[in-house]
């Protein structure tokens, strides 16, 4: 099966994950994939299904995560860097070691973790995305209490590794904000 299309790719999504928070979290995931694949050149299809399918296991499979999305993946015939960067974005949970070591992986891990954090403060905040002010997340974010599952050294690695690969983006953790902040705009 080729990587489906982005209505495909939800269908797919769906059969496999029925929680709410975790379907928003895979449009916010994708959403900012798609931003960043816009922002350096990338193929904006690719990151975007990349964003949408990453945790497509996590509801039926949580402790093995993403043993089994890997595994279709494979199975599917999906292209090798959307499965390097599903196992990356897993880094040192359930046994998962490997490093980004491409622009999709970087992205991936660079918008995953923060997007919960965006989730989280808009859940005390119910404002629209793009009036989010970048100190606000950046405060929550030193913040260890507040969505404390948040793995706030991922978020860092992440975007390090996205700087590395697109060092004009210029991106700190202020510009990963701030561009999220204007990817998330078209989210309701």
């Amino acid at each position: 099966m080729p990587l489906p299309n982005k209505i495909e790719a939800q269908k797919l999504l769906e059969e496999h994950v029925k929680d709410e928070y975790q379907l928003y979290h895979a449009v916010m995931v994708a959403t900012a994939m798609e931003g960043y694949a816009k922002l350096s050149g990338q193929d904006p299809d690719l990151w975007y299904i990349t964003g949408l399918l990453h945790d497509i296991d996590f509801e039926e499979h949580p402790d093995t995560h993403p043993a089994q999305s890997l595994a279709w993946f494979k199975e599917w015939g999906y292209p090798e860097d959307l499965i390097h960067a599903v196992t990356a974005h897993a880094y040192n949970y359930n046994g998962f070691t490997t490093l980004p070591n491409s622009p999709l992986a970087a992205g991936l891990m660079a918008c995953d973790e923060i997007s919960g954090l965006f989730y989280a403060y808009s859940k005390l905040n119910p404002i629209p995305y793009k009036d989010i002010k970048v100190s606000s997340i950046k405060k929550r974010f030193n913040e260890k209490s507040f969505a404390a599952k948040i793995d706030r050294a991922t978020i860092d690695r992440g975007i390090q590794a996205l700087a590395t690969f697109f060092p004009t983006l210029g991106l700190t953790l202020d510009e990963q904000i701030k561009n999220l902040i204007t990817f998330f705009s078209v989210l309701v």
